[in-house]
């Protein structure tokens, strides 16, 4: 058997940037996100007599309707010694009221009432600094008010994961399932995302956290001069916090799904879309290994699929054949194609199981190609600063 390569054709070039982002995407697989999916936890759960009091910080501008459910959620936790500190960003719903009538009823919320916006702090930024300041203790836990823990042993675990050294803890926080394709494709991409991030602190680089399962200390907070550096920067509050401030040693990760925060997702695609474009904002204030590390991943995921169309659209025209025929052409580009997929599929498969994410499996391969196409939009997007606050 003897392949004959055509060097002088199109299909011959677009075949080695197949072939390269072949290799990169297995090498992001295999060496890179399974480290959550064959992740184990080492801490050994502390005493109650070992638990440090904590903070829980939340933001709310008109979240009525969201923190009657949550607050009395974070009440029930176990654990021995917290508060709750809520920030009223000039809410015109009944959020004052609500907490007002909590602080009179339960001594461990504390509402922090804002009365106007300040035009140097942009979206959450002044509202979290603020609660931040009035947390009477060191180590804080960060969440939204459209989130909900999944059990009463969320803060124990945060701080479980709490060493002498530790001075964050990344965790990770999936949508709500519902029964609809659109949120199929927002928790697909909170799972590609959650990939990334909680991979990368694994391997001692962490680049980022999602504020809705998020922790950090108040010293830790101050020493790093908090969102002074980006305090224009409307979002931001906690991916480029955690990108000035995170090490290989003062981080540790929260996955496991029994440890999670679920999040009420986007109504609309517009809604979501725009939201993702604003995150996707940030990304050129990340330092050089951290924006790297993405565009490589997010540049071989699209060229991947684009190589491979292009190579099936110039099948008369074939990079190679096998002896003087090209019969096995396309059956070749397809084994390397699945060999991608069945590797992604493996992968995710245990990872989605680490994380509580169901029912995402049956239609990977079509949201990994609708990604792919559309990740680098909402990058442009976010580039040209289309986002929400």
């Amino acid at each position: 058997m003897q392949f004959n390569f055509n060097y002088n054709s199109l299909s011959f070039i677009i075949l080695i940037v197949f072939g390269v982002c072949l290799i990169v995407q297995l090498l992001y697989h295999w060496s890179f996100f399974t480290k959550v999916a064959f992740y184990k936890r080492n801490a050994r759960p502390k005493l109650n007599e070992e638990l440090e009091p904590v903070s829980i910080v939340l933001c709310a501008r008109d979240a009525y309707e969201y923190l009657v459910d949550l607050i009395p959620a974070l009440l029930k936790q176990d654990y021995p010694d917290f508060e709750i500190v809520v920030v009223n960003d000039c809410s015109d719903d009944e959020t004052e009221e609500y907490l007002k009538d909590l602080e009179r009823n339960e001594p461990r919320v504390k509402p922090v009432q804002l009365k106007q916006h300040l035009n140097f702090f942009n979206g959450k930024k002044f509202p979290l600094s603020m609660g931040i300041k009035s947390a009477k203790n060191d180590l804080i836990i960060f969440t939204d008010c459209n989130c909900m823990p999944v059990n009463d042993q969320w803060v124990r675990s945060v701080v479980n994961r709490y060493n002498n050294r530790t001075e964050i803890v990344i965790g990770y926080c999936p949508y709500v399932q519902k029964k609809s394709a659109l949120n199929r494709i927002m928790r697909f991409d909170a799972l590609q995302n959650g990939l990334l991030y909680l991979s990368a602190a694994l391997c001692h680089h962490p680049y980022m956290g999602i504020g809705k399962n998020l922790s950090y200390r108040k010293e830790l907070f101050y020493r790093k001069q908090g969102f002074i550096s980006h305090y224009t920067t409307s979002v931001g509050d906690d991916d480029l916090f955690i990108n000035q401030a995170a090490t290989k040693k003062n981080t540790e990760v929260l996955i496991d799904a029994e440890d999670a925060i679920l999040a009420t997702p986007p109504s609309t695609f517009h809604l979501w879309a725009r939201q993702k474009s604003s995150r996707y904002s940030t990304i050129p204030q990340y330092d050089g290994p951290s924006r790297l590390m993405l565009s490589g991943f997010y540049v071989s995921q699209f060229l991947f699929y684009a190589s491979f169309i292009a190579l099936l659209a110039l099948c008369t025209q074939p990079a190679f054949a096998i002896t003087n025929g090209a019969m096995f052409y396309i059956p070749i580009l397809v084994f390397f194609f699945l060999l991608r997929f069945g590797t992604q599929l493996f992968i995710y498969h245990k990872a989605s199981k680490r994380l509580g994410e169901k029912g995402l499996l049956p239609g990977l391969i079509v949201y990994d190609f609708l990604f792919a196409f559309l990740s680098p939009w909402l990058r442009l997007m976010g580039r040209m600063n289309v986002g929400v606050e």
